[in-house]
Parts: C-alpha cells; sequence; structure tokens
C-alpha cells in the first residue's frame, strides 16, 4: 500500500497551551480530518508565544494552519475545499453533502447568539434572545423535515428521524455548524441561564447525537477554554449573577 500524504495541523492552544483552545475553524478542520480516517499529527500553537517556525509557516495568520506535504494552507475554507479533493474516494470517504440545503442549516444561529450574549442592556435582553431562538427553531425544524432519499424509503413518513443534518453520518456541514453550537450551549448556560429547550426535539437529537461521536466530543475544547475565550465580550445582565 502507498504510503499516506504527510499531514500535520496547527489548532489553537489552550491557555495552558497544551490541550486544544477554543476556536471553532480549528475543531472543524480536526474533525475533518478525524472524519477522513487520514493519518495526521496535531499541533497546539500558543499564540501569545506563537515559535518562530510558525511565524515562518504563516506570517500574520491565525490557527488553524495545514502542512501537506510540505506545502502551506491557511485559509479554512479553503482547506476544507482541498481537504475533501485531495482526500477522495475510494481511499478517503466524500464528506460533502447531498442536499445543499444541509450546508446552509444554521447558519444564522452564530450571529444572533453574539448579539444576544454580548448585549449588557436587560431592555434588548427579550427581543434578542426571541431573535436567537427563532434561528434555532429554524435549525429544529429542517432537522425534523424529511428528506428526500427518507422519502423515497418511506412516502408516508412526517417527520425525519436522521441524526446529523444531511443523513445519518456526519458531513462538512456537521465539522462547520457543530463547534459553534457547543461554543452556543457553553456560553449561554453561564451568562443568561439558557438552555436549549428540550421541545426542539430534533435540535436536542443532533447533538445528543454529536456528543457521543468520538470525531466531535474528543475535539472539543474544555469547557472552561470555552468560557474564557468569552470572558472579555459576554455581557452579565445582573452583575450579582457573576460567580
Amino acid at each position: 500500500m502507498a504510503e499516506g500524504p504527510k499531514i500535520e495541523l496547527f489548532v489553537k492552544a489552550s491557555g495552558d497551551a497544551e490541550s486544544v483552545g477554543n476556536c471553532p475553524f480549528c475543531q472543524r478542520i480536526f474533525m475533518i480530518l478525524w472524519l477522513k480516517g487520514a493519518n495526521f499529527t496535531v499541533n497546539t500553537v500558543d499564540m501569545k508565544r506563537a515559535p518562530d517556525v510558525l511565524k515562518d509557516l504563516a506570517p500574520g495568520s491565525q490557527p488553524p494552519f495545514l502542512l501537506y506535504n510540505k506545502e502551506v494552507r491557511t485559509d479554512t475554507n479553503k482547506i476544507e475545499e482541498f481537504l475533501e479533493e485531495a482526500l477522495a474516494p475510494p481511499e478517503y470517504p466524500k464528506l460533502c453533502c447531498r442536499y445543499k440545503e444541509s450546508n446552509g442549516a444554521g447558519e444564522d444561529i452564530f450571529r444572533r447568539f453574539s448579539a444576544y450574549i454580548k448585549n449588557p442592556n436587560p431592555g434588548l435582553n427579550d427581543m434578542l434572545e426571541k431573535n436567537f431562538l427563532h434561528t434555532l427553531v429554524k435549525l429544529d425544524r429542517y432537522l425534523l423535515t424529511p428528506l428526500p432519499h427518507e422519502l423515497d424509503q418511506n412516502p408516508n413518513i412526517t417527520e425525519s428521524t436522521r441524526r446529523y443534518l444531511d443523513g445519518d453520518t456526519l458531513t462538512l456541514a456537521d465539522c462547520n455548524l457543530l463547534p459553534k453550537l457547543n461554543i452556543v450551549k457553553v456560553v449561554c448556560k453561564k451568562y443568561r441561564d439558557f438552555a436549549i429547550p428540550p421541545q426542539l426535539k430534533g435540535l436536542t437529537r443532533y447533538l445528543d447525537n454529536a456528543y457521543q461521536q468520538d470525531e466531535f466530543r474528543y475535539t472539543c475544547p474544555q469547557d472552561l477554554e470555552v468560557l474564557y475565550a468569552y470572558e472579555c465580550v459576554a455581557k452579565y445582565l445582573n452583575k450579582q449573577s457573576r460567580r
């Protein structure tokens, strides 16, 4: 069997410079490489003390960086496109979605979450929370709507039972969305005591399934890392609620 490509992934380091830090883009590429089944090494980069080798590799850039057979790639979207093309069947699985709608599912959640969590004004909270919740409901609706291949198998199905955005296996769309949803879950609980409503059963099922997948669970930063990343931008609405 031919020797595979030499792949090194550089991701943001945690505060202790040992484990993986909070960066949904780094986690996205980490998940893709794991799902591809490629052999690769992961290097954590302490951006406060970025080593000279990194300054030579990608000056002025933020992780993730990819070193593929000694060629450097720095743009997250282009890294994803490159890996899908370079690590292709039959040796590696295809990760792109069957349905283009899956790629856009949940795309507005992070923007609404940011407005909600960065707001210091209690008078605006209900409106911002409603806007944010609307994006979660929209994603939930997509996850519960049967996809064409499900309807082909059972034309009478009224509710999807699929595990992920595009079917029963993780795709590039999940690698993009799930790291952001993990941040949303952790930060909203801390700063707004807000949890994803269990009535959103499609979204609840989606996250439950994802956290059982090694490729997602073991690439997530620790909750404390997520909170550390947000402590300068997330606002408590009541200072006394700070613990």
